[in-house]
């Protein structure tokens, strides 16, 4: 269980509650515990968080018209936001930024999804790979570089970290970001401080991130704490923690050791790195809908996927115009993801990977199909043009008649929603309120 899903399933104890009495606060206490510590938090801080929410909870008089379950949520949202720190706004400005972490981290990826988050508002960007000891390091960077467009610098086989440092700074001195990836270890020794120390006196960067996986838990202060004495760090960047049950932990100890989370890595996509926000953060925790990010990530998958939303608005639904709404999906990193920013991060596992079975499934369907069948989806129920899709799709007759079927109660329902002013007004009923 995940550190929202303990909290969800805390908070939905209170349900039934009718008065927030002393025995109410000490079950729910004791749930808030079992969550925490899953998550890998800090027993002395896990206890510390939960007396308050006591203290608040037996203190305070519920305003009227409140439930217990919201009056507790509010209190938990507004701890839980204290307990993890501010958010980060960097300054979109030329910079030069030094990426350092253990084996394992998630840096190289890190370098090039950052490098993209730049690009994206307006700065040129590059990275250099200074990982002189894995050795697909430069293969893999070289590669994201490219899938992130931006350009890349290596010396393959090049064994000073420091040189590649120099040399690559003055050939990407045209780029507006340089970001360097630095090598990793098992454990911070004197051989990668030093490494990193002559890379720092070289690259000069301007700011010094660490990037650590949300999985490490509660160790991430440590790491923090050592990596600040040794080299000094600027922020923190905190990796996997879509998959990570005990990114609770990871964030909570970062901010306990006085570092600041500059970004999160939330899916292995080039787009799925978020400036971190404790608000929004502890907001999807509890299942609180992040409306401002869903917009945020829509709009960056469909310029990602260079769609025109013009295009869009008006255009008939079909299979071409589903087509591309599946592929800005695909740039929206997991189905759980988006969910989440939606307020419904506990629909069940199996049912989100069958979801995102179908819906790959359905592209591929889509994808094998001719322009004119693509316009009208009347000419795919011909036998012999649903064999050749299936064939040239991998997929069985059934499979395309399944997506024939869930394509039309689609389209009636769009249409629908587009004719009738009534059934709209009504559907609105049960929309959130931005």
């Amino acid at each position: 269980m995940d550190f929202g899903e303990g909290l969800r399933k805390a908070l939905a104890k209170l349900s039934g509650a009718t008065i927030i009495d002393a025995k109410t606060v000490r079950e729910f206490s004791k749930e808030l515990q079992k969550a925490m510590l899953s998550a890998d938090v800090e027993v002395g801080l896990v206890f510390e968080f939960t007396k308050r929410i006591e203290d608040a909870a037996l203190r305070e008089k519920m305003p009227k018209g409140v439930s217990p379950k919201d009056y507790v949520t509010n209190m938990v949202y507004e701890q839980l936001v204290s307990m993890m720190g501010m958010g980060y706004s960097p300054e979109i400005r030329p910079k030069r930024i030094l990426l350092a972490g253990m084996y394992g981290s998630g840096k190289t990826t890190t370098a090039a999804k950052l490098a993209k988050f730049y690009q994206d508002r307006g700065l040129s960007a590059g990275v250099i790979c200074c990982d002189v000891t894995r050795p697909a390091a430069y293969e893999q960077l070289e590669t994201l570089a490219k899938q992130a467009n931006v350009s890349f610098f290596g010396m393959k086989g090049e064994k000073d970290a420091s040189k590649i440092a120099r040399e690559g700074a003055e050939a990407l001195k045209d780029r507006k970001v340089v970001i360097c990836d630095s090598s990793g270890r098992s454990a911070l020794d004197e051989e990668l401080i030093e490494e990193l120390k002559g890379i720092n006196g070289v690259f000069r960067p301007d700011e010094k991130f660490l990037v650590i996986t949300a999985d490490v838990g509660q160790v991430a202060g440590r790491q923090a704490a050592e990596f600040d004495k040794a080299i000094g760090i600027d922020g923190v960047i905190v990796t996997r923690l879509d998959g990570s049950g005990r990114g609770g932990g990871a964030l909570s100890a970062v901010t306990v050791a006085h570092a600041e989370i500059a970004f999160i890595g939330t899916g292995e996509k080039l787009g799925s790195l978020e400036l971190y926000d404790s608000k929004k953060f502890v907001g999807r925790l509890l299942g609180v809908p992040d409306l401002e990010g869903l917009l945020e990530s829509v709009q960056s998958a469909i310029k990602e996927a260079q769609i025109k939303p013009e295009d869009m608005e008006n255009a008939e639904l079909n299979f071409e115009t589903f087509y591309t709404q599946l592929k800005a999906m695909s740039k929206m990193g997991p189905l759980k993801n988006m969910l989440g920013m939606m307020g419904m991060a506990d629909v069940p596992k199996e049912a989100l990977e069958g979801s995102e079975a179908k819906l790959k499934k359905y592209g591929n369907i889509i994808g094998s199909m001719t322009k004119d069948e693509r316009r009208d989806e009347r000419l795919v129920r011909d036998g012999g043009r649903m064999r050749r899709i299936a064939a040239g799709s991998g997929t069985t007759e059934k499979d395309v008649r399944e997506l024939l079927n869930d394509f039309n109660k689609m389209k009636k329902f769009a249409n629908m929603f587009k004719n009738n002013r009534d059934f709209r007004k009504n559907i609105s009923k049960f929309m959130p309120k931005v």
